[in-house]
């Protein structure tokens, strides 16, 4: 019996020892009289450098997506709805809607989120009767409307806000 004890404390400590990091060896420093000479280029040093962010890594940047988009919607009754739509840096939102042909227009306001790091806007109006509306981010300058469920239109008919003052 001791003997098996025996062995299993000494087969315990060899695997600890194994598992056990080395500390990593100092080269040795050259000797005063085996100085490289003056011409000779210093070697190369390896340097390892951080793994590259995706796109997926950087967080969407909401103060400097913030700003004016306008542009014309699809509308069921009429040639369209002239909309611009105000993201405002601390998260707030203002809408006008101007229907084309119509004496109606429509203003609005409430909080505006980012989702899907930055693939999609949500406008969340403070008027509970009204639903969230979704954007598609295009590009920094383009949003593009989405339906209910936040899946593109199915229409021919062009519906995307651009920034104001955006390059053409």
């Amino acid at each position: 019996m001791n003997r098996k004890l025996l062995l299993a404390v000494m087969a315990s400590t060899l695997v600890i020892a194994a598992c056990k990091p080395q500390a990593p060896v100092e080269p040795a420093a050259p000797a005063a009289d085996t100085a490289p000479a003056a011409s000779a280029e210093p070697a190369p040093v390896a340097t390892e450098s951080a793994p590259a962010s995706s796109a997926a890594d950087v967080p969407f940047d909401v103060k400097g997506f913030a700003g004016t988009f306008s542009g014309a919607l699809p509308c069921a009754d009429c040639p369209g709805i002239d909309t611009t739509i105000s993201l405002k840096p601390d998260g707030t939102y203002t809408v006008h809607e101007a229907y084309q042909g119509k004496p109606n227009s429509f203003d609005g306001d409430g909080t505006w989120t980012a989702e899907d790091n930055g693939q999609r806007v949500r406008l969340d109006p403070n008027s509970k009767s009204e639903q969230d509306r979704l954007f598609a981010v295009k590009s920094n300058d383009e949003i593009e409307s989405l339906d209910a469920e936040g899946k593109p239109l199915t229409t021919s008919t062009p519906h995307a806000l651009k920034r104001e003052g955006a390059a053409k």
